[in-house]
């Protein structure tokens, strides 16, 4: 039998199903269907265990191995492949779409199984990306940014100080990725992955809030990049104290890596929604959990100069690892400059994005083909 590709067994099922009326149909009848419709058989199994998965739900068992729909409407998953959102994006290219809203408030007016997973740097530390934040950033004044001396003529990229959030930002940064988690779960399809960039300090934290709203953790991806945050010696004692350093130089950044629960097995639901899984790099070698990466490149820095701008070559990776079959959509709800929807675009990937800071939509809708256009190694 050849490979279905997913969504065929489910609409083959609705549309047999949908022909019998209040008759519905047996197991044979759909299989003789698909055999009609797509001229290939369908094993027994595929059908079956779809149908016992959604009943009562979508279908009502009418005797043995014979089935109707619960209503005469077809099945709500979409067909995988670009989501139907609602909404009207603020800039679209090739199979990318951005939105500019608050991403709590979209995500809570999207439609159930609609994204097929989720590739996100967010604002952990959450007051980081507030306007007043923001704009002492970008005025060069630092406040919760700290913006790092020149280093051997190399002009270092601001840092958000984490090491400073109180205990009372802390609680708010769980409770915001919990319900993050919550209204986030319902528009993913069953086995759609989850990866959240984080930072060591504030990782469990954010780990603890999705398992909360019902994620699986499935580990990390561990990106292996060297870059100046830490290795400093005590501030203002550097001459009193030149064989200390207040924290270690960071040489590694970890990714959180959760899955919304499968429907069965993990190949059922791989044939009913296309997810569950991970890309494998090719037949030899599987999608591994460590990642040598580069700081980001000057020219990519050049086209989108925001401040958590990670390497084409890093996303692309963890981008295509995302959708198993290389078919659906994937969602960056904190878009930033659009890094993520570039890499989408750049690897054939349907995305979608949404980012609230004017400006930084505006740069992610400037910079996200340009992005993309750029050669696997820069």
């Amino acid at each position: 039998m050849g490979r279905f590709q997913p969504g065929q067994v489910r609409d083959g099922i609705a549309e047999c199903l949908m022909r019998g009326g209040a008759d519905g149909a047996t197991i044979g009848d759909i299989e003789a269907h698909m055999q009609l419709a797509f001229g290939e058989d369908v094993p027994s199994s595929s059908v079956r265990s779809y149908l016992q998965l959604n009943t009562p739900g979508k279908f009502v068992r009418l005797g043995r191995g014979r089935y109707r729909l619960a209503d005469a409407s077809v099945p709500t998953a979409p067909v995988v492949g670009e989501a139907a959102l609602n909404g009207t994006p603020i800039f679209a290219t090739g199979k990318t779409r951005l939105f500019q809203a608050d991403s709590l408030e979209w995500l809570a007016e999207q439609p159930k199984n609609s994204v097929h997973g989720v590739v996100t740097d967010p604002p952990y530390g959450l007051i980081e990306y507030t306007p007043m934040e923001l704009a002492k950033l970008r005025a060069g004044r630092g406040g919760t940014w700290r913006i790092p001396p020149s280093f051997d003529g190399h002009v270092r990229a601001p840092l958000p100080r984490f090491t400073t959030l109180t205990s009372s930002e802390l609680d708010d940064l769980e409770r915001f990725f919990r319900r993050f988690g919550e209204i986030l779960k319902p528009v993913l399809v069953p086995g759609a992955h989850v990866m959240v960039a984080a930072n060591p300090l504030v990782s469990h934290l954010v780990s603890y809030a999705l398992d909360a709203a019902g994620f699986e953790r499935r580990g990390e991806i561990v990106r292996l990049v060297t870059t100046m945050r830490g290795g400093d010696r005590p501030k203002n004692a550097h001459e009193e104290f030149p064989d200390i350093s207040v924290m270690p130089r960071s040489n590694w950044e970890p990714w959180l890596l959760f899955r919304k629960p499968v429907e069965g097995t993990v190949a059922n639901n791989l044939r009913v929604w296309g997810t569950g899984g991970l890309r494998r790099i090719s037949d030899e070698r599987p999608f591994g959990d460590v990642i040598q990466s580069a700081p980001t490149h000057s020219k990519e820095r050049a086209i989108a100069n925001h401040p958590s701008l990670k390497p084409q070559a890093f996303l692309r990776q963890v981008v295509r690892a995302i959708l198993p079959m290389g078919t659906g959509t994937v969602l960056d709800p904190f878009a930033g400059s659009g890094s993520t929807l570039a890499a989408a675009e750049a690897v054939g990937y349907s995305s979608v994005g949404v980012e609230l800071d004017d400006a930084y939509a505006l740069l992610a809708a400037k910079s996200i083909p340009l992005l993309a256009a750029l050669p696997d190694r820069v």
